[in-house]
This record gives C-alpha cells, sequence and structure tokens, in this order.
C-alpha cells in the first residue's frame, strides 16, 4: 500500500506552485468522466420525470439545457479547485476568447442568444405549425444554436435561430389551433340564389369537423363575367394547413353533389358570340 502511495506521489511536472503527480493524472480524468455521466444521469432521470407529468416538451427543453450548463459549470470548477488553479489564472485566456468572440463567432453567439430567448420567452415552441419565407412546416427541436422544422412535404430544415427572431415568421398555432378557411363557388346565372345560401350553409354545418362558433356563412361576394359568386366562411381546428386543405375539399365534394341533386349548374367560362346577318363573304 505505501508502494503505491509512493507512485501515486511521484511529480511528473511543476510549474510555479502547482506540482503535478501520476495521482492528480488519474484522479483528475476520472473525476470529470464520471461527474459527466453522473449529470447525463441526473438530467436524464429528472426530465423523464417531468415527461412523465405532461410538462410542456418546451420547458423540459429549457430545464434539460440549463441543467447541463449549470452542471458543466459545477464540475469545471470542482476541477479547478482539485488542481489548484486559480480562476484568475484565464483572464488573460478569457479576454483573448472575448476579442475572438467579437471578430469571428458574432453569428454563432447570436444563435446561441436567441436560442435561448426562444426557448424561454416561447414565440414559437415544440410542435407549433410555422411558416418562414416560402417554407412552412411542424417544429420539432429548438436548440441552442438552430431550431429543426420538418416540412409539409416530410424534408427537414435547420434554421439558424437568430433568423426567427428577426424575421417575419407566421405560427398557426401561437394562441390556439382555430383557423378560418373559405371555399368560393360560381353558379350560373338564373340560378335560386337564395337556395343557394341554403345549400351551402347546409353543407358547411353538416361536416364533423367545422366549428359551430363562429358559425358558417355565406357571402353573395360578386356578378361576375360568367357565374354568380359565392363565399362560405367557416372555422376549424387545424394544427397546419393540410386540416384546412382537407376539409375545403371535402366540402367541395359535398357541394357538387348537393348542387346536382337540387339542379343548381356550377358555371364555367363561357362567351356568347353574336353575328351580324347583314355581313356577307366576299369571294
Amino acid at each position: 500500500m505505501e508502494q503505491l502511495q509512493r507512485f501515486l506521489d511521484i511529480q511528473i511536472l511543476s510549474i510555479s506552485s502547482y506540482d503535478l503527480s501520476i495521482g492528480r493524472l488519474i484522479l483528475i480524468p476520472s473525476i470529470a468522466l464520471f461527474g459527466y455521466l453522473l449529470l447525463g444521469w441526473l438530467v436524464r432521470l429528472l426530465t423523464n420525470a417531468l415527461t412523465r407529468q405532461e410538462v410542456s416538451p418546451d420547458v423540459v427543453q429549457i430545464f434539460r439545457r440549463a441543467s447541463y450548463v449549470l452542471g458543466l459549470v459545477v464540475l469545471v470548477i470542482t476541477l479547478l479547485d482539485i488542481m489548484n488553479v486559480p480562476l484568475t489564472a484565464f483572464a488573460f485566456v478569457s479576454g483573448a476568447i472575448a476579442i475572438g468572440v467579437g471578430f469571428g463567432a458574432q453569428n454563432i453567439i447570436n444563435n446561441f442568444i436567441s436560442g435561448w430567448i426562444l426557448m424561454w420567452e416561447r414565440p414559437i415552441k415544440i410542435n407549433d405549425f410555422i411558416e418562414l419565407g416560402d417554407a412552412s412546416g411542424t417544429v420539432e427541436r429548438i436548440d441552442t444554436r438552430s431550431t429543426r422544422v420538418r416540412r409539409v412535404d416530410g424534408v427537414h430544415m435547420l434554421i439558424p435561430n437568430s433568423k426567427l427572431l428577426e424575421e417575419t415568421v407566421v405560427n398557426w398555432t401561437l394562441v390556439d389551433t382555430m383557423l378560418r378557411s373559405i371555399v368560393r363557388v360560381g353558379v350560373s346565372y338564373g340560378s335560386d340564389v337564395q337556395k343557394v345560401n341554403e345549400l351551402l350553409l347546409e353543407v358547411a354545418k353538416r361536416h364533423p369537423n367545422t366549428l359551430d362558433e363562429p358559425e358558417p356563412f355565406v357571402i353573395f361576394d360578386d356578378f361576375g363575367d360568367s357565374a354568380l359568386i359565392f363565399d362560405t366562411y367557416f372555422w376549424v381546428h387545424s394544427a397546419g394547413e393540410k386540416g384546412g386543405r382537407i376539409v375545403r375539399s371535402e366540402l367541395r365534394f359535398e357541394i357538387d353533389r348537393v348542387f346536382a341533386e337540387n339542379g343548381i349548374v356550377i358555371a364555367f367560362p363561357q362567351r356568347d358570340i353574336h353575328l351580324d346577318g347583314t355581313l356577307k363573304l366576299e369571294k
């Protein structure tokens, strides 16, 4: 045992007042590895407990990130204390890092801070359906640098967090999932407009996915070139564009069937051409 102790006390390196022995060379990596594994286990244990309590995924994400950062800071400070390294020794290094950040890592720091703002203020949450420019999709993950969005076509996008704060983002589910939609149809001139109004209201109210409050309503929008234009407005619960499009499609199928049963003709573009009989073709 004494021989082992003497072996562990053998000095490998001596810098100023700090002596590095074989024992410390073995102890420090062991503590670092054990502390990192313990931290990961504790974070997983606590996040799983929050998940079982049906806590919002965004809150779980914030807790996991904050726990990792806090745990790593405590672990690093503990290792420095064991090594007898004062924090003032890093003053020069921290100054150099600050200069490097100022010149070469502005975008990284910007996205990092933006990620924490997104997770804390929650203008965009996991499972939200958003539109950014020409792309739209469901938010799957908010990391400290970027946000992962699954587009409606199944492709994954990684969007820098700063872009989500600096540009205009349409969040379909920010407050609730209510969505107003519209189905436009044109009927031929001479149709019974009151009957058309009744049939459109009946179809909209009968659909299982349209809301009773606000209730559907019909607007006689215009006398078109070839048709009388009617707009049917209704509200649905939809977590994305797909839900509204499906309901509109089903309503169009039903409107076509009901109109056919009641003799209402859906108009199509047409022109009347009148020929003057006094005109004659020259031979």
